[in-house]
């Protein structure tokens, strides 16, 4: 029986989790959290509690920064 895990590349997922957004921008887990509890925050999704980074708007929020 064949025991592997199927994942997708961060690159094709819709949402990541902070820990995965901190992988793939190369911010930091508190800083990105902190970005996710600021108000109208353009890539939050909120999960019943848990709170998602959408990939797509995170990406353009960084590439329309050049302070964070």
């Amino acid at each position: 029986m064949d025991h592997t895990i199927n994942t997708t590349p961060t690159h094709l997922k819709m949402t990541l989790t902070i820990k995965e957004a901190a992988e793939y921008s190369n911010i930091g887990i508190n800083k990105i959290d902190s970005m996710l509890r600021t108000p109208n925050c353009p890539f939050v999704l909120f999960v019943g509690a848990k709170k998602l980074v959408k990939r797509v708007e995170f990406e353009e929020y960084i590439r329309n920064q050049t302070v964070i």
